[in-house]
């Protein structure tokens, strides 16, 4: 009689590169016969694919591994990832973990398993933060959760050290996929039916070519050049890495959409230099102006952290001016959590929590007004949107536009669905919750 397959289910938390790399997990497991199962089933295999970018990650990860041990006290533990990385022995002092696998082992995580099977001995493979220098190949992915968007990995590593953030300890040096390996996965993603791919890594602008150059540019340029009906979106860019000039040579990609999340982090210069960001809001701004001169349209998402370190008023006011001025689609704020192992951490200055909630409050709402305001400047205006979602019962079809706004557009009567995963030219009415409403003129 034929054994069982053994249930395996992955708890992902934080950014892209996660979500990618648990993909690719789930696909080397299943590969080996077992059965992947969501993460809330019963499993006799939890693997927690961890983050550790604040203090809040942390605790975040620690939950999970005790959730994964309420569903099945007997399960198999694997804590894997960033906070395995920067905290191996708080990871395997939890209670109940059996196996703890730093950031650059995930591909080797089925072999551990099946020792951790045959031994029942408690492993712990992580690499020293100086070793971390080599890309670790996942495999071609072949599907993702999405039908319609998938994302593919290009690099990993930062050296960048902001004073704030943990993650340059957490995933090494700056390494690049191989040029070959993208674009193979590239042409099978769009095979597949995926009509958007998505860029991604630590620092995707760091990306470095084969012969030691910057090679975000050529590395667009050829997925650009594939046959196909999709198209290209970029991860995070930061402006420490990525200047005008850089992104002016962007804009001539015909499949490249017109949005850039660029992460700004403060609206003020001072609070820039002690985030050692290299880059003046000055800088910043004139990015914008050449995405904006180029497609009034351009949709510009950011992060921004507010209740760093000796923050003042004044400071915190400049953020408010230029989230104002420069109209983001979308603004993710991060009241700042301190970490230990950086700069920030200690420095003096530390602000409330009181004082960062209710300037986190402000900011949101004042990022919604923006919002609301770029989405009134659009109003009118035809823009391409890739449909992902389908409600029968209110004929409705939801999806992003090529500038990033999620769109809701009406059904024409018995439609059932045809445009889900294909193209559309739709005419932008009114902003509507987190985004705008449509009117569909033309489809592929």
């Amino acid at each position: 009689m034929e054994k069982e397959a053994k249930r395996l289910a992955v708890m992902t938390l934080g950014c892209k590169v996660n979500q990618y790399e648990t993909q690719a997990l789930k696909e080397r497991f299943r590969d080996l016969g077992y059965m992947i199962v969501d993460e809330d089933q019963f499993a006799e295999i939890y693997v927690i694919n961890t983050c550790t970018v604040t203090g809040l990650s942390d605790k975040k990860s620690r939950q999970y591994i005790r959730r994964a041990k309420r569903i099945n006290p007997e399960a198999v533990t694997v804590v894997a990832g960033c906070y395995a990385q920067v905290s191996p022995d708080e990871a395997a002092g939890i209670e109940g973990v059996d196996i703890v696998c730093g950031t650059n082992e995930k591909t080797r995580l089925p072999q551990y398993v099946d020792e951790f099977l045959k031994t029942r001995q408690k492993i712990r493979r992580v690499r020293p933060f100086e070793s971390l220098t080599e890309y670790e190949e996942s495999g071609i992915i072949t599907s993702m959760e999405s039908r319609t968007r998938a994302f593919i990995k290009i690099q990993e590593g930062c050296d960048r050290f902001c004073s704030y953030c943990i993650i340059p300890y957490a995933r090494g040096a700056v390494r690049s996929r191989k040029r070959a390996d993208i674009i193979s996965e590239a042409e099978h993603l769009i095979s597949k039916g995926f009509r958007e791919l998505v860029l991604t890594g630590i620092n995707t602008a760091l990306y470095i070519s084969e012969n030691g150059t910057p090679g975000l540019y050529d590395i667009i340029g050829a997925i650009d050049g594939l046959p196909g009906d999709f198209r290209i979106r970029l991860g995070s860019l930061e402006p420490t890495v990525i200047d005008a000039d850089y992104v002016e040579r962007l804009l001539g990609f015909e499949k490249l959409c017109p949005h850039m999340h660029l992460s700004l982090q403060s609206g003020s210069d001072s609070v820039l230099e002690r985030m050692n960001r290299h880059y003046s809001v000055a800088d910043y701004k004139r990015i914008v102006e050449i995405l904006r001169s180029h497609d009034a349209g351009y949709g510009i998402t950011t992060d921004i952290i507010t209740g760093f370190p000796g923050e003042t008023d004044e400071e915190f006011e400049a953020t408010k001016e230029v989230i104002k001025e420069i109209r983001f689609s979308k603004v993710h704020v991060f009241k700042y959590s301190k970490r230990g192992g950086t700069k920030a951490a200690v420095m003096p200055g530390q602000i409330s929590s009181q004082i960062k909630a209710e300037r986190s409050a402000e900011l949101i709402n004042l990022s919604d007004k923006a919002a609301a305001a770029f989405f009134d400047s659009l109003s009118g205006t035809v823009r391409q949107v890739l449909f992902e979602e389908f409600d029968p019962t209110g004929r409705g079809y939801e999806g992003f536009s090529d500038n990033y706004i999620k769109i809701h557009a009406k059904a024409a009567d018995q439609d059932g669905g045809r445009l889900l995963n294909r193209f559309a030219d739709v005419r932008l009415e009114a902003a509507y919750n987190d985004g705008m409403t449509g009117r569909i003129e033309s489809n592929k």
